[in-house]
């Protein structure tokens, strides 16, 4: 029997634990193969606050789970925990929690983590020191490469080569061999974590209309048409890469069918179009570790944790693809 998701809490005063719940009690299917971390007695006040009619249960290592319950894995928080106001008391407890996922899906223990959002400021004051949460779990991983961030939802997959940089550093920041590097990766995890056989994946251009050929920029000739040609060498005929395209013609219905991913050249770039088709169906999906790692495509929201409307649509998006990842890997070996 393949092994449970497990879904950390990322910070508690966000609306994690809110949309974990939430999606957990209205989907009695996701029970039976879904672990949760997270404090009863704090999960039990949320959920009489939210009118959700739930009950818990512990977690046995290697026991089936109960369909009629929320299987926790169960943490104590330093401190009490309020809706919409992080506490930094409760930040290594935050960070412990991510840490004890990994360590559970590096040994087989779980088939992979989803991981709720965290609040970097509240963990930068006890001494965190990576930009995000996936630095974080890279530095845990043992494969030595760095992690790639794909960003997916049923209609489109999209990976942005540069992410959370100003737009005028993005030029600079293009390099032939990183891309060629990365569209070789990506290419892989198509093949062994979604099962596709020889992905298409388009490469977009950076500049308008791709540069055309260098009167609007010359990035494409010099760096991105490069690294595809590169690329493909190395892939062979095991995937087909095309481009560079022209973004603004990339992602309408027609052209989607005909790949399977879009690396894109900056953060906005894919991640507008994929927002656009389905902004509460995003899933966080973290290619490169050791292990499986999904994530809800927001953050931690502060503002209306607590209040129940909080959509947990990308959460239950999340644990299915985790799911769905954790046994391809576990058949492909």
């Amino acid at each position: 029997m393949p092994q449970p998701t497990l879904i950390t809490p990322g910070d508690p005063a966000g609306i994690g634990p809110e949309i974990a719940l939430k999606a957990l009690a209205h989907n009695p299917d996701l029970r039976s193969h879904t672990v949760m971390m997270g404090d009863e007695a704090h999960l039990q006040s949320l959920a009489e606050s939210l009118d959700l009619s739930v009950r818990f249960s512990n977690w046995e290592l290697g026991a089936s789970l109960a369909s009629d319950s929320i299987t926790l894995l169960p943490l104590s928080w330093p401190a009490k925990v309020v809706s919409g106001q992080p506490d930094v008391a409760n930040a290594d407890t935050i960070i412990a929690a991510i840490a004890q996922a990994v360590s559970l899906a590096q040994k087989g223990t779980v088939s992979g983590i989803v991981t709720c959002p965290i609040a970097k400021s509240v963990l930068y004051d006890v001494g965190f020191a990576f930009p995000g949460h996936t630095e974080y779990l890279g530095s845990l991983s043992q494969t030595g490469h760095e992690p790639i961030m794909m960003l997916a939802n049923t209609e489109l997959r999209v990976v942005p080569a540069t992410i959370h940089i100003a737009l005028q550093e993005v030029p600079n920041r293009l390099d032939k061999t990183a891309l060629t590097s990365l569209i070789c990766r990506v290419s892989e995890a198509l093949q062994r974590d979604f099962g596709i056989s020889k992905p298409h994946i388009a490469i977009c251009g950076l500049n308008p209309h791709a540069g055309e050929q260098g009167r609007m920029g010359q990035e494409e000739e010099t760096v991105i048409a490069p690294a595809i040609t590169d690329a493909q060498d190395q892939i062979g005929d095991t995937a087909t890469i095309s481009g560079p395209h022209a973004a603004d013609s990339l992602f309408h219905k027609e052209k989607r069918q005909h790949f399977d991913c879009v690396i894109g050249m900056y953060h906005d770039q894919v991640l507008i179009p994929l927002k656009t088709i389905d902004f509460h169906g995003g899933v966080n999906i973290t290619l490169g570790l050791d292990f499986v790692r999904t994530s809800p495509d927001h953050g931690t929201a502060f503002d209306i944790a607590g209040q129940g409307i909080a959509n947990e649509t990308s959460l239950v998006q999340a644990i299915k693809v985790a799911r769905d990842l954790g046994e391809r890997r576990h058949h492909h070996g």
